[in-house]
């Protein structure tokens, strides 16, 4: 049987690396039930391959687990240690796309994503914000949003007594800005 064709306006095919001076990875956490930490990894890599059939597409990133920054140096080097991300021994977070579908008028990204060496699926709400091309240099660019929401449990970062104050579900946002590869 075979996958449903999607028509997107301004689609474009190809291998496309994704920009990290104008793209973001970021989260939001509850604590202590009142109130929202927001904050961000400053360091990430990834590819998108937009196929023929939108469906068909294909993302991957990396991001590096010791770029977690909330603005608190204390609470951030805290983040960083054996009892929520534990760097030293899982310094990446991974995320591995299995599927693309269409929900509606809303596009799906389904994959596989690694915290502290343990791999979950999750589902991206993703929306497609467009194809263009950079007047700096006129290479082909893509911009998607996406987002999810995760338990933190479930990856086995439970944060000790300290993670009596935040709340076990964690929102991702991603905003990504990607270059086609040029052959």
């Amino acid at each position: 049987m075979s996958t449903p064709t999607v028509t997107i306006p301004g689609y474009v095919t190809g291998t496309w690396t994704i920009d990290p001076v104008h793209s973001d990875v970021s989260f939001i956490v509850r604590h202590l039930g009142v109130s929202k930490v927001r904050g961000q990894f400053n360091v990430f890599s990834g590819e998108i391959v937009t196929a023929e059939n939108p469906l068909d597409s294909k993302v991957t990133v990396t991001i590096d687990a010791d770029s977690f920054h909330t603005r608190n140096e204390s609470r951030d080097n805290h983040v960083r240690g054996e009892e929520f991300l534990h760097v030293e021994e899982h310094p990446q977070l991974t995320f591995t796309s299995t599927g693309v579908r269409q929900d509606g008028e809303e596009f799906l990204l389904d994959g596989d994503l690694t915290i502290r060496g343990v791999t979950k699926p999750v589902t991206l709400n993703l929306e497609v914000n467009g194809f263009g091309q950079s007047p700096m240099n006129g290479a082909p660019v893509l911009g998607i949003s996406a987002s999810t929401e995760i338990s933190r449990r479930d990856f086995e970062v439970h944060g000790g007594a300290a993670g009596a104050m935040v709340s076990d579900k964690i929102q991702i946002l991603l905003e990504v800005e990607a270059t086609r590869n040029e052959a």
